[in-house]
């Protein structure tokens, strides 16, 4: 049988979702969403809170945001990787962790409060 080669149609700056699967390299990457850095033939480099990742088409799905919402999710991955380390105490973690898998291209005012709260107390804003 001959395989049908899938034609990759991301775009650098794209907002996706992260599929886990069977792939043990993306463990704990389910359900969080990534900024498309690099198009490949067969992959994306994508950008999470908490690093970059080389990962295959069957791996992603687009949440066909809009340019501005997609602006919007870059502002919100910087600001969480600013706060990142490994240094975290486990419950900050978590949190970044959770404004990592939202489904939507906004922080609520109180999701955005405790990430402005974490990037005061970790020194870190710009």
């Amino acid at each position: 049988m001959k395989r049908t080669q899938v034609l990759n149609t991301y775009q650098i700056g794209e907002v996706c979702q992260i599929f886990a699967k069977d792939n043990p390299e993306l463990r704990g990457k389910g359900g969080c969403w990534g900024i498309v850095n690099h198009v490949g033939e067969f992959s994306c480099t994508v950008k999470t809170w908490d690093g970059e990742y080389a990962i295959g088409l069957q791996h992603l799905k687009s949440y066909n945001y809009l340019p501005a919402e997609c602006e919007q999710m870059r502002v919100i991955c910087d600001r969480i990787g600013r706060v990142y380390s490994s240094a975290l105490e486990e419950t900050v973690k978590n949190l970044l962790q959770s404004l990592g898998k939202l489904n939507r291209p906004y922080l609520t005012a109180v999701e955005d409060k405790l990430l402005t709260l974490l990037e005061s107390e970790y020194g870190r804003i710009l």
